[in-house]
């Protein structure tokens, strides 16, 4: 089954330099393509992205750039500001980067002529993640090997620091209550904390290390998933603090892990960089095995499309695109298919989405039929 998932990537954006770093903007920009930002040695790329899925005129995928950002270091780690938008004048782009100098740099610019870089400093050794509050964008939190997580407001002002047990790699902000953070430790700790009371609040234990990469599951937030030594981990954390689902991923160590922001079920996951390349495999919590595995040259970075199943990857001089298109076996909804489509061992995703609203709708109005009967009969 494996063998067959195996395929090439879907589109290929050729690029000037090696793509250390690759970022869909998970925000509403106001406008129908995405954003989308890579950064290289030197520079960071930031444009806007379409695809066929999007716009049929569209030959495979469309990328014009807005502007290209001057760096002068390595990009390290990027995240996107949920201030970004494209729909009003003027238009504001606005992005956080950490690089091997341990120093994060907020840009923000009216493609225009303001253009502003704020340097942070504090973190005493490698940035290893950051990210935006994402309801109003007004903070900053980072995660390093120097043991801590900090949260900087957007003047630089350090506001807090949470002292960590091991390294931190991953931190993810609630999509809604600004107050909740969550951060993941290289020796296999997840600690949710509360920025009021500053304390942490819940711990998830992976049972192993190293811990590489950890992601919340922004449109089901009881999901946590990581990547640990070779395996991927799940979590209910209203069940339990030890993983529900563990599965092996990658013969080496596995490197990063992120949720679709299509589809609560998918994920993907990526193996460490190795000399030639690094494997890519995308998962599906209802599949026992990988639905696709690809392979990208030396691949760096992991980033899902906001609308579309959709993984972006970089790599040498490139970046590679994956569309996700899952089989789903039909057992469960057979007798609740039209007769039509009765016989057919599989469907996509989309369609089982489809009918499955079709057995609701059809429920619904069975239901409604029941109702009025018992009412009939009540009033005989």
């Amino acid at each position: 089954m494996q063998e067959d998932a195996s395929r090439s990537a879907t589109y290929t954006m050729p690029c000037e330099d090696y793509v250390h770093v690759v970022e869909f903007s998970p925000y509403d920009c106001g406008s129908a393509a995405s954003l989308l930002a890579y950064g290289g040695n030197q520079y960071v790329v930031v444009g806007t992205c379409r695809f066929k899925e999007e716009n049929t005129d569209i030959e495979g995928v469309e990328f014009n750039t807005l502007r290209v950002f001057v760096h002068g270091v390595r990009v390290d780690a990027l995240a996107w500001s949920p201030e970004s938008r494209l729909d009003k004048l003027p238009q504001i782009i606005r992005f956080c980067t950490a690089a091997a100098d341990r120093k994060l740099k907020l840009f923000t610019s009216d493609l225009q002529n303001r253009h502003e870089v704020k340097v942070m400093e504090g973190h005493t050794s490698y940035i290893n993640h950051l990210v935006f509050e994402p309801t109003e964008g007004k903070q900053i939190a980072s995660v390093s090997d120097d043991h801590t997580c900090r949260v900087w407001d957007l003047d630089g002002n350090e506001t807090v620091s949470f002292r960590l047990w091991s390294p931190g790699v991953s931190v993810c902000w609630h999509p809604e209550e600004v107050f909740k953070l969550m951060v993941a430790e290289k020796k296999g700790t997840i600690r949710f904390y509360d920025l009021v009371s500053q304390q942490a609040i819940l711990s998830l234990d992976s049972g192993q290390m190293p811990l590489m990469s950890a992601d919340w599951c922004l449109t089901n937030t009881i999901k946590v998933g990581a990547v640990v030594g070779s395996d991927w981990v799940i979590w209910d954390i209203t069940r339990s603090s030890y993983p529900q689902e563990k599965r092996p991923a990658h013969l080496d160590r596995a490197r990063l892990f992120r949720w679709s922001r299509a589809n609560e079920n998918l994920f993907s996951t990526t193996g460490c960089p190795g000399k030639v390349n690094s494997q890519f495999q995308v998962h599906h919590l209802g599949h026992p095995q990988p639905v696709m595995i690809g392979s990208s040259s030396v691949g760096a970075g992991l980033s899902w499309h906001r609308n579309l199943p959709l993984c972006a990857i970089g790599g040498d001089r490139k970046i590679s695109f994956w569309m996700t298109e899952i089989a789903v076996s039909v057992p469960v909804l057979w007798c609740v298919l039209p007769s039509q489509h009765r016989g057919e061992p599989q469907v996509t995703e989309r369609q089982e989405v489809l009918w499955c609203q079709w057995a609701v709708q059809k429920r619904e109005e069975q239901n409604n039929l029941l109702y009025s009967a018992a009412r009939s009969l009540m009033r005989r």
